[in-house]
């Protein structure tokens, strides 16, 4: 098993969401971050005014697949969260120990 965590733009989050369901990923976690990587932010005008988002938001989806199902739903991610800008986010592919299911106590493969 394997944990994906893909942090993307905002924007992007139903289009990767309606991907995934379409390749048969049925859960995932999406939790709403802040933080820059090499860009360090950006800078907006608003009503004249300028000023710098050192901390732009970003929305963080977690999944949790099994080894076979790792590089089709990577593919996914990259291909409808991509802008082709500056700070479309990345992708990590971190290895899961186990997964159990609190109501059922099943382990591993058979929680996913």
């Amino acid at each position: 098993m394997k944990r994906i965590e893909a942090i993307i733009r905002p924007i992007k989050l139903d289009e990767v969401k309606i991907a995934l369901g379409e390749i048969g990923v049925t859960g995932m976690s999406v939790i709403d971050v802040r933080g820059c990587g090499r860009q360090r932010g950006h800078r907006e005008s608003f009503r004249g005014a300028d000023y710098v988002i050192d901390l732009p938001i970003k929305v963080k989806i977690e999944i949790v697949a099994r080894d076979e199902d790792v590089p089709e739903i990577v593919a996914t991610i990259e291909k409808h969260a991509r802008t082709g800008q500056t700070g479309d986010g990345k992708i990590f592919v971190l290895p899961m120990e186990d997964a159990i299911r609190i109501r059922t106590e099943e382990r591993g493969d058979d929680v996913l």
